[in-house]
């Protein structure tokens, strides 16, 4: 009898879920089910209220901007800017990207567009079904509102730095999102920071559970460095980071390369877990490849040109693969391409090196150099490189924009957005990617979307 209870639990527990979180091909076709049984079956427990929230991290892992498979920013990115070069078949929303030739029609444009608004619904959901609940206590209800605020605060970043100007969706009301206006890019930065920073608020200092795959208050200071860079908050961006990398019972530096990427590292501030226990990430089971010519993508000759012989990223996180008289490299972040034992790599999206190159960037640009420098030796160092011998503001700056391109390669599109802000866009890739235009700083809005809700339009310039 006991086990049969326990099975229709966990069979009302998938079912509520499911209804839960269900959504139809893009974000304006959902609304929260109106069925009380349903939000009540969810939130009336910390067990069922834990497993909605964990439920919105698989999707993030599985799709979306921030998944590891090759529709996620990593690898589209990676190929759209100069990270990588395309070896596979032509056709593939891959080589769309590679070529620069993206259209409004795309099925990769409308996949990154509905399972990111996907995401956000769930989100959504979280933070009403949790404000309407009678059992969960205060400090789960905090807990839980902050980690939904961080998801919605994290993927409408990733939307307006790909798409410009997007709808900033707070309701389940599938009538309210169905007529939503865009807003301008500069209101939807206001609107992810206010969000990050209320989830600072509600969030714990230490991480719920093991593996720091839930965020806690420095994963949401982390971004919130982040968001304050791109806005040219200099002294808040600072600020920010320092309260992250301040966190010495949590946070260790510096860590062997070799362990950086492992799902024990201390530098790490939040990572996505696999799917089952024994896998490891999907980056390391796409980049690797044993045999050339590369099956899809290897590193560009641009990226790797631009790593000094001294540099010890180039031998611990690069490696080659020859066949006869030629030589590709890929990605070696991530050294498991299959499933172990127990798994031992987790998919990281924040860490501290970001931390470390937020702040110096923001201090050389509000004059701290001697702070920005600091800073940015310990990133060189780690890597077995001399301080920098950059001297002015300028040339300060210029040096940690490099060294974001050498640190953060391959993870989740820092390189292109890292020459769209600083302007550098255009003039970079011009240069290397023979398709390019001016007007390809920002991805089409999905066409399907436009004809559904013509209060998106207008379309993106060049499209």
């Amino acid at each position: 009898m006991k086990t049969y209870k326990l099975k229709i639990k966990v069979l009302m527990k998938q079912a509520c879920l499911a209804a839960l979180f269900a959504c139809c091909s893009n974000f304006t076709d959902v609304d929260l089910p109106s069925s009380q049984l349903t939000t009540n079956a969810v939130f009336e427990n910390k067990a069922t209220a834990d497993a909605a929230m964990v439920d919105i991290y698989s999707k993030i892992r599985d799709r979306g901007f921030l998944t590891g498979y090759p529709t996620g920013l990593s690898r589209q990115l990676g190929l759209y800017a100069d990270e990588l070069q395309y070896y596979g078949g032509s056709g593939t929303s891959q080589n769309n990207f590679y070529q620069n030739t993206l259209l409004a029609t795309g099925p990769e444009i409308s996949e990154l567009w509905n399972s990111s608004y996907n995401q956000i619904y769930a989100a959504n959901s979280i933070i009403k079904g949790v404000s309407g609940s009678v059992s969960l206590s205060s400090s789960d209800s905090e807990q839980l509102t902050g980690e939904a605020l961080f998801v919605r605060a994290m993927i409408h970043f990733y939307l307006v730095n790909t798409f410009g100007a997007i709808p900033f969706v707070t309701e389940t009301d599938y009538k309210k999102n169905s007529t939503l206006h865009k807003s301008p890019e500069t209101a939807v930065y206001k609107l992810i920071k206010a969000d990050m920073e209320q989830a600072v608020t509600l969030l714990p200092v230490n991480y719920v559970g093991s593996d720091r795959v839930r965020p806690n208050k420095a994963a949401a200071q982390a971004v919130l460095a982040r968001i304050c860079l791109y806005m040219e908050l200099w002294e808040e961006a600072a600020n920010y980071a320092s309260a992250v990398l301040n966190q010495k019972e949590l946070y260790t530096w510096p860590v062997p390369l070799d362990v950086v990427f492992l799902k024990d590292s201390r530098s790490t501030i939040w990572q996505l877990m696999p799917v089952t226990a024994g896998r490891n990430t999907y980056e390391g089971n796409i980049n690797i490849f044993t045999q050339g010519p590369p099956p899809s993508a290897a590193l560009s000759s641009q990226l790797l040109n631009a790593f000094s012989d001294k540099d010890q990223r180039k031998t611990q996180w690069i490696k080659a693969v020859s066949t006869g008289s030629s030589t590709w490299y890929h990605p070696y972040k991530y050294k498991k391409q299959s499933a172990t034992a127990a798994s031992v790599e987790y998919s990281i999206v924040l860490r501290l090196s970001e931390q470390f190159l937020i702040r110096a960037e923001a201090r050389a640009r509000y004059g701290d150099l001697i702070g920005a420098k600091e800073d940015l030796n310990k990133i060189r160092n780690q890597a077995g490189l001399d301080n920098t011998d950059a001297v002015s503001s300028s040339e300060i700056i210029d040096a940690v924009i490099e060294e974001r391109r050498l640190e953060l390669f391959n993870e989740h599109g820092h390189r292109f957005f890292d020459l769209k802000r600083t302007g550098k866009l255009n003039t970079t890739l011009s240069s290397v990617k023979p398709q390019w235009k001016n007007t390809n700083r920002q991805l089409p809005l999905p066409e399907s979307e436009l004809l559904l809700n013509p209060n998106l339009n207008p379309q993106n310039e060049g499209y």
